[in-house]
């Protein structure tokens, strides 16, 4: 059952989680599948060179799509998200009066174990195991000041900018260019078609092809988007102190005479500001190069901008009569993201690797997002269909039989 506060405001279910934080999670969902299926549909992702069977214009404008609207945006998301869910969970804690550290220990446990298991089994681009080990030191911050969470969010960012910037200019300096060498192209290639080669195998042969990759791709998302994804967890972890997303003037800190109409106004605000620098910094990023590091540092700087436009545009869009239609559409693989989020990966397993289907290599990329589309669609209507039926995904029924040591109730009673 629902239970609206305020009609127009945020809308709370009788367990009491935002509906509006699970529906930006859904919706986070797409953006992440949107930018993980190509390294699933070709093994020249990775190594960061255009599949040779892959030429034509519209593989290009595909591609150049994912790279503008979704690529470093979704994680973001996905990791404000966490950090903002932190704070509801510090908050039940201590309602109950029972000790979070234990719990939320164990929890960090269980996620960096699924992650690894993710990681070596299904997709070599795993966060969960970055959530895992940042997640110690978000708990290390968790009585910060969120003025001070802002801050420190913000000095995380532009370090790690500043130092991204200075290695462009290394290279620049000593190498003159970014771009790799005709031999290393050539290596980029063979590469490529032997990872093509060992996905279309059997389950072996993709796990050893997932395992052998982890010595690139662990490095780049521990280090890499660790840094990006604690900024943005802190940036959650403040927004979480003031509630910013449970509507206008709930925040306990927030200004009591603050209405609807300052709410939304702030709201704007983010979205004048977010969408032209987010959509200048995307653009020079997807129509300069990708393996321009310049471009790459501008992007690390522009993307919380467009992330933060995205989350007020849909804010605003659920307070309406049509969009709170969409958001309780959106919160049910939101409350099911963990589940939803490998069963992306395991879909894509079956449907581009010689586990199932074997397409690697052979959809055009178009046909790539096509793919990456239906998969939504089908979670949307399968998170329904089991959310009548259970109080919580498979996954997530594991998460918390990990972190509260019980076994939860999974049906929900009649």
């Amino acid at each position: 059952m629902t239970v609206e506060v305020d009609s127009g405001t945020s809308r709370r279910r009788s367990t009491g989680r935002l509906t509006d934080v699970d529906a930006l999670r859904g919706f986070a969902l797409l953006g992440i599948l949107m930018v993980n299926i190509p390294f699933f549909a070709s093994g020249y992702t990775l190594p960061g060179v255009a599949d040779p069977a892959r030429t034509a214009w519209h593989d290009g404008l595909a591609l150049g799509v994912v790279q503008f609207f979704f690529e470093a945006k979704f994680y973001l998301l996905f990791s404000f998200l966490f950090g903002y869910s932190f704070t509801l969970q510090l908050d039940s804690a201590a309602a109950r009066g029972v000790d979070f550290r234990p719990r939320f220990l164990r929890r960090l446990g269980a996620l960096f174990l699924i992650g690894v298991a993710n990681a070596a089994l299904l997709y070599y681009g795993d966060i969960l195991i970055t959530y895992a080990l940042f997640g110690l030191l978000l708990f290390a911050m968790h009585r910060v000041s969120p003025r001070r969470a802002l801050w420190v969010a913000g000095i995380i960012t532009g370090t790690f900018v500043l130092l991204f910037l200075a290695l462009a200019t290394l290279v620049a300096v000593f190498d003159g260019s970014s771009s790799p060498t005709a031999a290393e192209h050539a290596k980029m290639l063979a590469d490529g078609a032997a990872a093509t080669e060992a996905m279309r195998g059997g389950p072996w042969s993709v796990i050893a092809d997932r395992v052998a990759a982890l010595s690139t791709t662990l490095p780049l998302t521990v280090f890499v988007q660790g840094p990006l994804a604690f900024s943005a967890f802190l940036v959650g972890l403040a927004a979480g102190k003031r509630r910013v997303l449970a509507g206008p003037g709930a925040g306990a800190d927030q200004d009591p005479g603050a209405g609807p109409g300052a709410y939304e106004a702030k709201l704007r605000l983010i979205q004048w500001i977010g969408f032209p620098v987010g959509l200048a910094g995307s653009a020079f990023y997807t129509f300069a190069s990708t393996d321009n590091l310049f471009a790459g540092s501008l992007h690390f700087l522009t993307a919380p901008f467009l992330t933060a436009a995205y989350v007020a545009t849909l804010l605003r869009l659920f307070r309406t009569v049509r969009g709170g239609r969409v958001a309780q559409a959106l919160a049910r693989p939101g409350r099911m993201a963990l589940t939803n989020y490998l069963s992306q990966s395991l879909l894509c397993v079956l449907i581009f690797t010689g586990t199932g289907l074997g397409l690697v290599g052979r959809v055009p990329y178009a046909g790539v997002i096509g793919i990456a589309l239906a998969i939504y669609a089908v979670q949307l209507l399968w998170s329904a269909w089991w959310l009548r039926r259970f109080r919580m995904g498979p996954v997530e029924w594991l998460l918390r039989a990990a972190t509260y040591r019980e076994r939860p109730a999974m049906r929900l009673t009649s």
